[in-house]
């Protein structure tokens, strides 16, 4: 006997959302190269009045003589009379683009209502209007974010947007209108290497003219965050200046640029531990020019760590070591879009003398 199959709502075809999501990333753009060349320098390319002429069209980023209303060009060029390496033209990233420890990771969410628009009829090519309207209500976005060192727990990310107000957070929501878009930016700081999960969540209601109902879907997007910088440290001994003074360390480090861009230092600083306190004798102390690092260059800083305290008193040791504190490295980049990262906790193995050294000074 064959039994008639009621269809269950696993088995209902999923209607589509008339809320839309839509992420793009928010990155700063960069210069266009060009690469200028003077033509062949020879008695009839000179002109008699002396001035230089100007560089060949095809080896500049776009034509810098403007087109005038009678179809002639301008000479001398009335944009870029001078071309630099750099042109005036900004370029926009192609794709995503490559996210860095220590930057901050922007992007915006875009939920628009997407109206759907009127049925042509197949038999007599008549527009009739959508059989059921639909009003959206009470439009919500959520952000998490999944790190690598997180583990099961994700971090709650707080949205900002020219959408926001005190009204709205009261509300719980914003009603959209067909065609309008719900706009919020959220920005979080890279600290980890590895996968990171964005999860956006948008909820809405959506009512016709017999029912209402509460809708719901995800999205993730997952990106790789890469190291933009290595620092390798070195702590040495420094001998005391003087007598009932504390202990004195140097710090070396070397930062080298391994993204794709080119950065310039902005400050190197050390948070010490109580007790402590150091000397800078980098750029900041000397009043140079703060250095600029390309692709695979290397810097080196130097700081002079030493005690507050009398005879050793300074500072509290960790099973014979001396924890100084950590390093903070901050930068700029092409556009000035700022980076920075901090290390771990620096120190060094506190060696002691030798017993016979203590022995002879005791002598002495």
């Amino acid at each position: 006997m064959s039994h008639q199959r009621y269809p269950s709502t696993h088995d209902a075809v999923k209607e589509p959302h008339s809320v839309s999501l839509k992420v793009l990333r928010l990155s700063r753009p960069s210069l266009v190269t060009q690469f200028p060349l003077q033509p062949p320098l020879s008695a009839t390319s000179v002109p008699s009045t002396g001035r230089r002429p100007p560089p060949i069209p095809a080896s500049l980023a776009y034509d810098p003589r403007d087109l005038l209303r009678d179809g002639t060009l301008t000479d001398p060029p009335a944009v870029n009379p001078d071309p630099f390496i750099l042109s005036p033209i900004v370029n926009l990233p192609p794709s995503f683009g490559s996210a860095y420890v220590g930057e901050t990771f922007s992007c915006t969410l875009c939920a628009s209502h997407d109206a759907f628009g009127s049925v042509v009829s197949s038999d007599e090519g008549d527009v009739s209007p959508p059989a059921t309207h639909k009003t959206i209500r009470d439009v919500r976005i959520k952000a998490e974010m999944k790190t690598p060192g997180s583990g099961t727990v994700v971090t709650q990310l707080e949205l900002i947007g020219p959408d926001s107000s005190p009204e709205d957070d009261k509300k719980g929501g914003v009603d959209l209108a067909p065609g309008a878009t719900l706009q919020k930016i959220v920005n979080f700081d890279l600290k980890e290497e590895g996968n990171h999960v964005l999860a956006v969540t948008v909820s809405y209601y959506e009512a016709t003219e017999v029912s209402g109902r509460t809708r719901t879907f995800r999205k993730l997007y997952q990106f790789i965050c890469k190291a933009s910088m290595i620092v390798r440290t070195k702590p040495g001994l420094l001998s005391a200046t003087g007598t009932g003074k504390g202990r004195r360390w140097v710090l070396e480090a070397q930062l080298e640029n391994c993204g794709e861009d080119v950065m310039q230092l902005e400050r190197v600083v050390l948070d010490l531990a109580p007790g402590l306190g150091y000397t800078d004798c980098n750029w900041e102390a000397s009043r140079s020019a703060k250095p600029v690092l390309r692709p695979g260059e290397t810097e080196q800083v130097c700081f002079v760590v030493e005690e507050e305290g009398e005879d050793g008193k300074g500072v509290e040791e960790e099973e014979g070591r001396v924890v100084f504190g950590v390093l903070g490295v901050g930068w700029r980049g092409e556009m000035g879009n700022r980076g920075f990262l901090t290390t771990g906790k620096l120190g060094t193995r506190h060696v002691k003398p030798p017993a016979s050294a203590v022995v002879k000074k005791i002598a002495a």
